[in-house]
């Protein structure tokens, strides 16, 4: 199983989020920097996920990316079914499409969905919080404020 670019795109740029020290906000540029990708992918991505109510985007000085709830209450999976287009594996996966001769007298099928259920099984079984807990806070530092140091 092979996870479209879009929702790897979308599973980094909620990792990144999660793993930043409060309050957790960032900008399209740094995440797009710091994973050397396309910024105008990211901001599809971006924007998908605060219609889907993982991230909230503010806009203006001081504005960037953050998520929406906690890291420990988005599923894995969740963030999948949402952010791939389509599950469908093989054509007979989808019915209305489906032209295959052997779809009547075919295991591949059965065994199909079931690989799929595993798959979606076990990212069901992790949150976002476990997968960002792996590697740290990504070596970043807590955001600067505005407030000058004392001498």
């Amino acid at each position: 199983m092979q996870l479209t670019q879009f929702t790897d795109l979308s599973l980094r740029l909620l990792m990144y989020l999660a793993r930043l020290p409060e309050p957790g906000m960032a900008t399209i540029a740094e995440i797009a920097d710091y994973h050397q990708i396309s910024r105008n992918h990211l901001v599809k991505v971006a924007n998908s996920l605060t219609n889907q109510g993982f991230i909230i985007s503010t806009r203006g000085k001081g504005g960037g990316l953050q998520l929406a709830r906690p890291a420990h209450t988005i599923g894995l999976g969740d963030v999948v079914r949402q952010t791939e287009q389509n599950m469908n594996l093989v054509e007979c996966f989808d019915m209305p499409n489906n032209h295959c001769r052997l779809t009547r007298n075919c295991f591949l099928k059965a065994s199909l969905y079931e690989a799929q259920r595993a798959f979606m099984a076990v990212l069901d079984k992790y949150t976002l919080a476990d997968a960002a807990s792996l590697g740290g806070n990504l070596g970043l530092s807590a955001p600067p404020t505005d407030t000058p140091s004392a001498p």
